[in-house]
């Protein structure tokens, strides 16, 4: 297991931050052991917090050109057919996964190929449950076709604590399926969109991984 590049900063501030907590603790509350002993445990506790959430666990990933793989670990929160005007510009089928502060924050392709689409939009901080945080968050939209002509859309979207989408990219980037491709920090969304019929191979409420659990089929379109 190690950490991932983006939260060397982060991390390098909350020690910084938990050693001064705990040096003011044993010099002005020594008197007060429950109080000294409770920001003690609290700055210990947002150490590992920001220590998982970082962690950047090595993955075995079998790359299969017929399949979507997941984009990033996280909940299955919606699948139905939506209407995507940015780039496809006609009705598509969109899954959600939502990521959780508790889950793996890389984000991986999901299919080989070329980056056809790549745009980043400013927006607001809703959570990222939100049905309109797809629209209205800030989010990084990217499209990737495969050699077989084989295209979907997926979408970095930050959430009311996500402040920061990295997905340093531009069009006509090689995309090597399961690979990481950028990061988002605490609490985020990703979406998918695919073709219509195509036949998606999870359901609302799974829990899926990025890079290993499939999304979808591409022979079945």
């Amino acid at each position: 297991m190690s950490i991932h590049k983006e939260g060397y900063a982060t991390i390098a501030i909350v020690v910084v931050f938990v050693i001064i907590v705990n040096i003011l603790v044993f010099k002005f509350l020594a008197d007060y052991a429950w109080l000294a002993w409770l920001l003690q445990l609290g700055s210990v506790f947002l150490l590992f917090l920001v220590l998982q959430f970082f962690r950047n666990p090595d993955r075995n990933v079998v790359e299969n050109e017929y399949v979507v793989l997941s984009p990033a670990d996280g909940k299955v929160v919606t699948i139905e057919e939506t209407e995507e005007p940015e780039y496809f510009k006609d009705k598509r089928l969109q899954v959600s996964i939502f990521m959780s502060v508790w889950d793996v924050h890389a984000n991986r392709w999901p299919i080989a190929g070329k980056v056809t689409y790549f745009k980043h939009h400013q927006g607001k901080y809703l959570m990222a449950a939100h049905p309109k945080s797809s629209t209205l968050n800030e989010r990084t939209t990217i499209a990737v076709r495969t050699e077989k002509g084989y295209e979907i859309m997926f979408r970095q979207i930050a959430g009311i604590m996500a402040r920061r989408i990295v997905a340093p990219l531009q069009e006509g980037d090689t995309a090597k399926q399961g690979q990481q491709f950028g990061f988002i920090k605490f609490g985020s969304r990703v979406d998918l969109f695919f073709p219509l019929g195509t036949k998606v191979r999870v359901q609302v409420g799974d829990k899926v991984k990025g890079g290993l659990d499939v999304i979808a089929d591409v022979a079945k379109v």
